[in-house]
């Protein structure tokens, strides 16, 4: 399994990009998966649904399986997962890009739109290789095309970090 960082500010495009990224892995026979880390709380679950209740009662995990999909629920109750447990959990695959994690020591990708007027992440972050930008970073740093979605894809694949599997 090989791991990839998609980082960047809200609104800079990180999940577009990926959309954008996935079809043309799948055509070039890579199976990949995505990790998305998100500060805000969700729920996938319904209130009153047998998975919920079980959960809310105390469950330490709720796994939901249909004839087309799973989904498995894990409570961390205030310890939040560590990439590599959830890495592990995912099931075979050639490549996961992992967008959120910005603190991980993984290569990525800064996605950055000067329309959103942040500044760049890459002067902070050793582990950002090159920008997705429709921008010039400052100092020369190796920028890509936010468009050039061949060349990204093969950016994300030269780049990305073999990982151990269990």
């Amino acid at each position: 399994m090989k791991v990839f960082g998609i980082a960047g500010y809200s609104g800079s495009g990180k999940t577009t990009l990926i959309e954008r990224v996935l079809p043309q892995l799948a055509a070039r026979g890579v199976r990949a998966a995505v990790i998305k880390h998100t500060h805000h709380d969700f729920d996938i679950d319904r209130p009153g649904k047998d998975s919920w209740r079980a959960r809310a009662a105390g469950a330490a995990a709720v796994l939901l399986a249909s004839d087309h999909r799973t989904a498995v629920l894990t409570e961390h109750r205030n310890t939040p997962p560590v990439l590599d447990d959830l890495l592990a959990a995912l099931p075979p695959c050639d490549l996961v890009l992992v967008e959120g994690y910005k603190r991980e020591a993984i290569p990525k990708l800064e996605v950055h739109r000067a329309e959103t007027g942040k500044p760049w992440l890459f002067p902070e972050d050793r582990q950002i290789l090159a920008v997705a930008s429709d921008a010039e970073p400052p100092n020369g740093f190796p920028r890509i095309d936010i468009d050039a979605i061949p060349s990204l894809t093969d950016f994300i694949l030269n780049h990305a970090l073999s990982r151990p599997t269990a």
